[in-house]
């Protein structure tokens, strides 16, 4: 007979011998290889795709075309078989004035094919979103042209691989062309079309060089050149024979990346060369596998799930230097001028994009997020003294572009068509604020979550002073009113509604605001008795007003001004992106948070929903019809993943993803939780998403039940977990090695910097 104790012993070894075979397979799936074969299986499902030309090209607005990009150069397709043009564009190229509607990003060129012969070829058009390679298909009765292009992810190239597959030969010419007359407007006052210095040469090895740059009535200088010819031809035309085929390759650079750009992207395609090509794409394939192996996400519904990666190639297409964030419409500027000039909208537009990246693992498309907001600094700096009185302070416009520009200042085209901003007193001291004194503290947002994320020391220290500016502005702005509370004052919660007192966005971002900075005084030490000041403001800041519509509690938008608003969605934006309220928050706040959103249901709204969808999960709303409408926004789009009639771009590439993420795995108060508001019946999968505390979390949901959780520590922080298995024990592996049993409702531990945790329920 075996004794109760030696039970136990084989018991517990069972326990240990089943969770160590389990633990190995999910490891092995966890691994960089693992990583990339599943993030493959999922991802190559997915291709955006064309049977007809795009008709919103050139557009001010976004366009519906097939896209390609490596996050500094964006390339556009567009225009029927016989003629096809692919639209160049740079993040780093745009006129740099400092003025209402003089600063923006600018067009640089085309490429154009010209091939008469198929004229009324059928049209198809696909981009692989594994790959980042368009392949277009021309057929007309025997003639059958396929081009493969793409934009190096590592070097800004252009690269069109033309094939004849028909059983016909194929003229046609090549063309590298200045912007045409239909990329310009000039309507004067309110456009102008302001002079460029440009330039096309044609070199006798049949390589085209143009460039335009803007080097008067500007601040900065600017240049952008390409270079383009057709490999191994000394013609712009040519005749493909049945079989054959022919590469062209068109090279891109700006004043920002050489001295000389013109020189450097003329070397650049005179020395590509055939095996150097095939070395371009190879890296080029590596780098988009690379990006999608950063994490994953697999779900039942497969049209959002398309929608999911369709977004994230839209923001790695188009954000990745560090100098030049992308504009409003992405890299894909096809018209001078866009409209807001295309620049970094302050209340909301330019912050959007970033959203999902974060918890998606995607840093780097993240990378290019702070240096606008940092440039902008000294001038934040005059905004704050001389309206608000406040030295140290940060107070920025509601429109700013890249190097300390200010796309929105008081000048003469504003004077002489929107005077109307000027005596409504939404400028002050030339810029235009629409009366709202949030901006700064917007741009507070994606560093927040950046530094929760990661805790990288580096990072902190890059942030701290703009953090700590807009700090300063808000524990210096308020005013303590009777009852002891800290009262924000003459502020607008919408554009315009100038005076309003404790808006709720405002009480939100500033309550983010405080708190991110006493988190970065303790973290480097520094500062400790401001911190204690904005802790004094924070605890004491007026709670958000409460109003009741329909018999029920809800948000009102300010305590005096708008109670309400018909659209957009700034009556839950202190749940998100400010991420004031969470399912750790009080029952009473929960419970008016979730009859604002019903309230409200901007499930389809312009301005609104990448903070609308978000903010529904956060508090816990019916994960059943957030998914039903998630379902309805991801069939409203074009075909490259815009919203269909939406006039903004890239901000809407966050809405699916950071709704997904948070759906599946999330941080609230300090509290990990694992599927806090994912349908049970529904299975899930997820690999590597980042957490608050710098962790990468990766689980399965299957059958109704949780079957592991998988945990990198980066930073080595606490960690704090809800119990993915509640009433069971649960076995705890550490680093592959060390285990341990723990149990109850709310699981802690201890973490080391590069810890790995699995963990899974003792059956």
């Amino acid at each position: 007979m075996i004794k109760s104790s030696n039970l136990k012993i084989v018991f517990f070894a069972c326990i240990l011998s089943f969770c160590s075979s389990n633990m190995s397979i999910a490891q092995e799936a966890l691994s960089k290889q693992g990583l990339l074969k599943k993030s493959k299986a999922i991802v190559s499902q997915y291709t955006t795709n064309f049977d007809q030309p795009p008709a919103r090209i050139p557009s001010q607005v976004a366009v519906d075309a097939p896209l390609l990009g490596n996050g500094s150069t964006g390339v556009a397709i567009a225009g029927p078989p016989e003629k096809q043009s692919y639209y160049l564009a740079r993040n780093d190229f745009w006129r740099l004035k400092s003025g209402f509607n003089e600063s923006y990003p600018a067009v640089l060129g085309k490429v154009e094919l010209s091939m008469p012969m198929l004229k009324k070829a059928s049209y198809q058009v696909n981009v692989d979103l594994y790959t980042a390679i368009a392949t277009s298909t021309f057929k007309s009765g025997d003639a059958l042209l396929v081009i493969k292009s793409f934009v190096s992810a590592q070097n800004d190239c252009l690269i069109l691989h033309l094939q004849n597959k028909g059983t016909l030969p194929i003229n046609g010419q090549i063309d590298l062309l200045l912007p045409d007359k239909d990329q310009f407007k000039n309507n004067p006052p309110t456009e102008m079309l302001f002079p460029a210095v440009t330039k096309t040469e044609h070199g006798t090895n049949g390589t085209t060089l143009i460039s335009r740059g803007f080097d008067t009535l500007v601040d900065i200088p600017t240049k952008a050149a390409a270079a383009g010819k057709i490999l191994g031809r000394q013609q712009p035309t040519f005749n493909l024979k049945v079989g054959d085929s022919l590469t062209y390759v068109c090279a891109l650079s700006s004043n920002f990346k050489n001295r000389d750009c013109a020189q450097a992207v003329l070397k650049t395609v005179n020395g590509l060369k055939a095996k150097k090509l095939r070395a371009l794409e190879n890296a080029h394939k590596k780098w988009w596998a690379d990006f999608w192996a950063e994490s994953y996400v697999e779900i039942p519904d497969k049209l959002i799930e398309k929608q999911y990666y369709r977004s994230h190639y839209l923001m790695g297409s188009c954000s990745r230097d560090t100098q030049f964030a992308p504009p409003i419409f992405g890299t894909w500027i096809t018209k001078e001028i866009p409209n807001w000039n295309g620049d970094y909208h302050l209340n909301y537009n330019y912050m959007a994009p970033y959203y999902g990246l974060y918890s998606s693992n995607h840093l780097g498309a993240a990378s290019s997020y702070e240096q606008p907001l940092l440039d902008f600094m000294e001038r934040g700096k005059f905004y704050s003294k001389e309206i608000a009185g406040i030295t140290d302070g940060l107070l920025y416009p509601v429109g700013i572009g890249p190097k300390g520009m200010e796309t929105t200042r008081q000048n003469a085209i504003m004077e002489n068509t929107f005077g109307g901003y000027i005596k409504g007193g939404q400028v002050e001291y030339q810029g235009l604020f629409f009366g709202q004194k949030s901006n700064v503290s917007y741009g507070v947002t994606n560093m927040a979550t950046a530094f929760y994320t990661t805790y990288d020391r580096r990072y902190a220290r890059k942030i701290y002073s703009y953090v700590r500016g807009a700090a300063q502005f808000w524990s210096s702005y308020v005013k303590k009113d009777a009852n002891g509370r800290y009262v924000i004052f003459n502020d607008a919660i919408h554009e315009g509604t100038v005076g309003d007192s404790n808006p709720i966005l405002s009480l939100g971002l500033a309550r983010q605001t405080l708190q991110l900075a006493m988190d970065l005084s303790a973290y480097l030490n520094m500062d400790d008795q401001l911190a204690l000041k904005w802790a004094e403001v924070k605890e004491n800041l007026a709670v958000f007003p409460v109003q009741e519509r329909n018999g029920k509690q809800v948000f009102r938008y300010t305590e005096k001004g708008p109670a309400w608003w018909n659209d957009n969605s700034l009556g839950i934006q202190h749940i998100f992106p400010a991420m004031q309220i969470d399912l750790e928050s009080e029952q009473n706040l929960i419970d008016i948070a979730r009859n604002t959103i019903e309230e409200m249901g901007r499930w389809s709204d312009n301005n609104g929903t990448n903070s609308f969808f978000p903010a529904a999960v956060r508090v816990g709303y019916s994960a059943d019809r957030i998914l039903q409408h998630l379902n309805q926004y991801s069939r409203h789009t074009y075909p490259n993943g815009f919203q269909l009639d939406n006039p903004h771009g890239i901000e809407n590439c966050s809405t699916v993803p950071t709704t997904i993420n948070q759906m599946l795995c999330g941080t609230h108060g300090a509290v990990l939780k694992l599927f806090p508001v994912w349908p049970k019946q529904q299975n899930a999968l997820f690999a590597n998403l980042r957490v608050n505390g710098a962790f990468l979390v990766s689980s399965n949901l299957r059958d109704g039940a949780v079957d592991y959780v998988e945990i990198s520590s980066e930073q080595g922080q606490p960690l704090i977990l809800d119990n993915p298995w509640p009433g069971k024990q649960v076995s705890c592996h550490k680093n592959g090695k060390k285990t341990w049993l723990m149990k109850g409702n709310r699981l802690q531990i201890d973490t080391k910097k590069g810890d790995h945790f699995y963990l899974v329920a003792v059956r």
